[in-house]
């Protein structure tokens, strides 16, 4: 069967596009069958995905960052006959910036490795995030990490993964904060909020925000909570970095814990986004839930 190749030439500020060539040579040797297409516009990811699942190539295979990941699934999703029906298998080219969703999946950085998982044909069903009809594999957010996930966005004077931390540090002098209500399976919580990340993996951005998520649990992972001053959330950027006891979750004021749905309501408009791509309006009111097992995914 021939897969579809949807190359994101935007990803990682262009180098996607400079890097198809080595992509190109890596699923050759390997003996996949393939045909390549490129998104031209925002959202033509999502319509290649679509299109190239009714039209029947197996697997659909990203090449990008998380964001082209997430994308893709969207488009698998509405290709799908029902809302129950299993989605791809999709593989992944990774040649985005951070590329968390393969740091949480287990899959190498290498394209030559990449090039030979997708070639083996072995999948996993993996759970997949959903807000307010938007789907996503790696995370979501509101409040702080989006807002720095705006200021990254308007970065051009450095590169990788320093405008990530250049970026948080810009958005916590700033510290934007809401008040709101969050209800999970069961608790809930009101009242001051820095932060509120949906972690379906690990790490965002490089940063582990939610890490004790596990993208086969079924299981969304929540962590939120509130930080007074700018220094207190700058003492938390560093513990943002670690997964163990010294993570940022077992400061005060912060809390992470694992629910199969999530409802937000905030008492002003924050900035949101999906596996980093930024909802264009800013909102109130945040819908999450899990599909369990839902996507198959090409996997060591």
């Amino acid at each position: 069967m021939t897969a579809k190749v949807i190359l994101n030439p935007y990803s990682n500020r262009w180098k996607s596009k400079v890097r198809w060539p080595e992509v190109e040579s890596a699923l050759k040797a390997v003996g996949v069958d393939f045909e390549m297409v490129a998104s031209e516009y925002k959202g033509h990811i999502v319509e290649l995905a679509e299109r190239s699942s009714r039209e029947g190539f197996s697997p659909i295979i990203a090449v990008g960052g998380d964001g082209t990941v997430g994308e893709v699934a969207n488009g698998l999703a509405g290709a799908a006959r029902s809302g129950r029906e299993p989605l791809g298998p999709m593989g992944i080219m990774p040649t985005g910036t951070a590329n968390d969703t393969c740091f949480s999946l287990g899959l190498p950085a290498d394209l030559t490795a990449a090039a030979k998982i997708i070639a083996a044909g072995r999948t996993r069903n993996m759970d997949l995030g959903k807000l307010n009809g938007r789907y996503f594999v790696n995370n979501s957010a509101a409040g702080l990490e989006p807002y720095v996930t705006i200021k990254h966005e308007a970065i051009h004077w450095v590169k990788g993964m320093a405008r990530y931390l250049i970026a948080a540090v810009q958005g916590i002098l700033d510290k934007p904060e809401w008040h709101g209500e969050v209800k999970w399976d069961d608790g809930e919580y009101k009242g001051s909020l820095s932060l509120i990340t949906i972690g379906n993996g690990r790490r965002t951005g490089g940063f582990f925000m939610t890490p004790h998520a596990d993208m086969f649990d079924g299981k969304l992972t929540l962590a939120f909570g509130y930080r007074g001053t700018r220094l207190g959330l700058l003492r938390a950027l560093p513990r943002a970095f670690n997964e163990g006891e010294k993570s940022y979750v077992y400061m005060a004021g912060m809390r992470e814990l694992q629910t199969t749905n999530v409802s937000i309501h905030l008492d002003r408009p924050s900035p949101s986004h999906t596996d980093g791509e930024l909802f264009p309006e800013w909102m109130q009111d945040f819908e999450y839930s899990i599909e369990p097992g839902r996507l198959k995914v090409l996997v060591p």
